[in-house]
């Protein structure tokens, strides 16, 4: 055993194991962050939490106060929420662009699908009128035997046989 941990042709193993990174839910957390910072609430909260901190660095007692006037603490806090805050927003625009592309593909195969069977509908709209032309209609067949009885009546009476 000790032969073995002393060997340095093989890899030791790891003391601990850290979670598998997971871009799916690392992804779902900055598209709710994102949501969230987009809202009139976040900007109430943020609004809030900067003038309680002005205030109190303002008008506290000194021994309170632990960012003096030109408040360097709250711009660095703020700069470090806008460094966070605009790669989260990012990573969210290229989740929903993402999910935008596959409806874009769906909905263009759908619509592809649709013509297709429009001009289907089409062609064999073409057909049967074709196929209509050549069927004898009612009133095609009402003129023939019409006209066959009148060629009957006058043959009848001019008494000449049928040719």
């Amino acid at each position: 055993m000790a032969d073995r941990l002393d060997r340095l042709d093989q890899p030791r193993q790891p003391r601990f194991t850290v979670r598998p990174y997971d871009p799916e839910r690392f992804g779902k957390l900055a598209e709710r962050i994102a949501r969230f910072i987009g809202t009139a609430r976040f900007l109430v909260y943020m609004t809030v939490f900067i003038a309680v901190w002005v205030l109190w660095n303002a008008f506290a007692p000194a021994a309170w106060r632990f960012d003096p006037y030109p408040f360097i603490f709250l711009t660095l806090v703020l700069s470090l929420q806008a460094s966070y805050a605009a790669p989260l927003i990012l990573l969210a625009q290229n989740r929903q662009d993402d999910r935008d592309r596959v409806q874009y593909e769906q909905d263009r195969l759908i619509a592809e699908r649709n013509q297709a069977e429009t001009e289907y509908l089409t062609r064999e709209i073409a057909g049967l009128r074709i196929a209509l032309g050549e069927v004898a209609t009612r009133d095609y067949l009402r003129g023939e035997l019409q006209r066959l009885l009148e060629e009957l009546d006058e043959r009848g009476r001019t008494g000449s046989p049928p040719s």
